[in-house]
């Protein structure tokens, strides 16, 4: 395990956990053991940003579309809702500040807290930076909800009677999902739902690019507006930026 992972556990106070039973023989210690691949270079690094300043709390073009493409039920219980995006109102504590709306999802992080404690290796990284999920693999044990700091997973407690679109793998009830960038239309070079959705309907709020290509648009905004990651002091290097918060 390196020092990284040991003193970002500590952060997330995942210590008074770490070493416990999570199964018949197995330990988070040993997830760890299991979790030291190295990736090789990529020539590509998906990246988003999203301007605040554009985005408003009564747009929904994100949220719908995401719900719509990757089949995300709402069952009209919000102990069983899922979210794979969701709009917040983040408002700082200074006097007369003002209130921003910010969707929120998935950050894709280079250093991801819920693949490192994933005792059955669901979580991966793809060699392109999108965190997924083997769901297949996963267990439903939920440690990766709790290691995530953005909340962005969600549990499937019931199944989805409604199936939008067949592009999108069936869920099965018991396990953890969360945005994927929209991984299955990206391989077949197109943007992720949200970002489409924003720029034809919403607020133009959303670029989505290859953070390792110094000319795409993403890297040539991020240059001139230096949008942050949310909790960029946690050192897992999000891949979600924001301008305006």
């Amino acid at each position: 395990m390196t020092e990284f992972d040991r003193r970002t556990l500590l952060k997330f106070g995942a210590a008074a956990v770490v070493g416990s039973a999570l199964g018949p023989g197995i330990t988070l210690f040993q997830a760890f053991a299991r979790d030291g691949e190295k990736r090789g270079p990529s020539k590509i690094r998906w990246g988003l940003v999203i301007d605040a300043n554009k985005c408003t709390a009564d747009c929904t073009a994100c949220t719908n579309a995401c719900r719509t493409e990757n089949n995300v039920p709402l069952f009209g219980d919000p102990r069983y809702d899922g979210h794979w995006i969701r709009k917040v109102t983040v408002t700082p504590k200074t006097e007369g500040a003002v209130g921003r709306s910010l969707p929120l999802l998935c950050n894709h992080c280079e250093q991801p807290p819920c693949q490192h404690v994933c005792p059955v290796a669901a979580t991966f990284t793809r060699d392109d930076g999108i965190v997924m999920i083997d769901k297949h693999r996963c267990i439903g044990c939920r440690y990766c909800m709790i290691a995530c700091p953005y909340k962005a997973r969600t549990f499937v407690f019931k199944n989805t009677e409604k199936w939008t679109n067949p592009d999108v793998p069936k869920r099965g009830k018991g396990v953890v999902e969360k945005c994927t960038f929209c991984a299955h239309r990206i391989d077949k070079g197109q943007i992720p739902a949200c970002v489409e959705a924003c720029n034809k309907e919403g607020e133009k709020a959303m670029i989505f690019g290859n953070l390792n290509d110094p000319n795409s648009e993403i890297v040539q905004y991020i240059r001139a507006n230096t949008p942050k990651g949310i909790r960029e002091d946690l050192g897992l290097e999000p891949k979600v930026f924001y301008k305006g918060i």
